[in-house]
């Protein structure tokens, strides 16, 4: 259960992180965060926070 929680969050947030990057590089506009490079800078990090919580719930998985 716990595994699988993790893996949600992280995909959450991978694809939050994506989102708020590509707003800020300028490629989707349409809002404040857009062309910002505050979120450029964010959306990144917040990607490979998520990946990681991703991959740990999957390790968590495994090892079952």
């Amino acid at each position: 259960m716990r595994a699988g929680v993790l893996i949600a969050i992280g995909a959450l947030a991978a694809l939050t992180g994506v989102i708020w990057a590509l707003q800020g590089f300028g490629v989707i506009g349409g809002s404040f965060m857009s062309g910002d490079s505050v979120w450029a800078v964010v959306g990144p990090v917040t990607a490979c926070v998520g990946v990681a919580l991703a991959g740990l719930g999957v390790r968590m998985l495994r090892t079952r």
